[in-house]
């Protein structure tokens, strides 16, 4: 199986379990390797409901070196979700590479003032217009990867989460400036198996979309997005042969932010 590189703990305010029962989780099902990949603080006050406080960091750190100080034989990576949004960039230049991650996956998670994918927010996909709203949103996952700041791209089709998508033809359209600028800043992106579990009840991204990004020769990385241990290696099976249905046969790892490729199993 492939390693888990996406996964969240309770410090997020909305996920439970300590990272040791996402690694027992992750030893059962035979998933080689975890990343601890919770949502960062910030410092601007950004979004505190859904990630963890200034105050909150040090105990993140500690949980990750009690891990690597206890034998076992799923190795964890020490990573972060650091959300992109206009004006974070300053911070993130100076903190991030302070942080010594093995990984750091960029997503969007508002557009404006709304939390687009909350399921509190959910009723304003039916005010809104479907094709701009794509837009918008590809359009600042694109500016994400202009930063350079990050090595992974988080569930990068998350707008349909609620069902709301326009036609696969143009949902591709929307993406591929994306993906053209995510090749070029060397980036890879997550086959996130968290969609199974939501309303669209597919994986992000969606098959069309990996087939380009496959083309583009974007790397690929795996991640369940867990939010309690028992969702460690979701659906992993599923999304390797999704992978491959899209013409991939390797994925990579990260260590210190360096990509290692290795082979899909099967």
């Amino acid at each position: 199986m492939v390693p888990d590189c996406h996964i969240h703990t309770y410090l997020c305010h909305h996920a439970i379990g300590h990272p040791r029962d996402y690694r027992e989780t992750a030893r059962r099902n035979g998933i080689p390797e975890i990343c601890l990949a919770d949502h960062m603080p910030a410092p601007d006050g950004y979004d505190p409901d859904n990630r963890m406080s200034p105050d909150d960091y040090p105990t993140y750190r500690a949980m990750f070196n009690e891990l690597m100080a206890t034998s076992h034989s799923v190795p964890v990576r020490f990573g972060i979700e650091a959300d992109y949004y206009p004006g974070c960039e300053s911070h993130l230049r100076e903190w991030l590479p302070r942080q010594n991650f093995d990984l750091i996956i960029g997503s969007v998670h508002y557009l404006g003032a709304w939390g687009f994918d909350n399921p509190l927010y959910a009723g304003q996909w039916d005010q809104v217009n479907l094709v701009d709203t794509w837009r918008h949103y590809f359009k600042l996952i694109a500016g994400m990867a202009d930063t350079r700041l990050y090595d992974i791209v988080g569930h990068l089709d998350v707008t349909k989460k609620f069902g709301h998508q326009p036609a696969p033809d143009q949902t591709v359209a929307l993406a591929e400036p994306a993906l053209d600028r995510i090749a070029a800043a060397g980036m890879a992106i997550e086959i996130n198996t968290s969609g199974l579990r939501k309303p669209v009840g597919e994986m992000y991204p969606a098959l069309p979309i990996l087939h380009r990004a496959y083309q583009r020769e974007i790397p690929i990385v795996f991640g369940s997005d867990s939010h309690a241990p028992e969702e460690v290696g979701f659906a992993f099976n599923q999304a390797v042969a999704c992978a491959r249905q899209a013409g991939y046969r390797h994925y990579v790892r990260y260590q210190n932010r360096i990509a290692t490729r290795h082979p899909l199993p099967g």
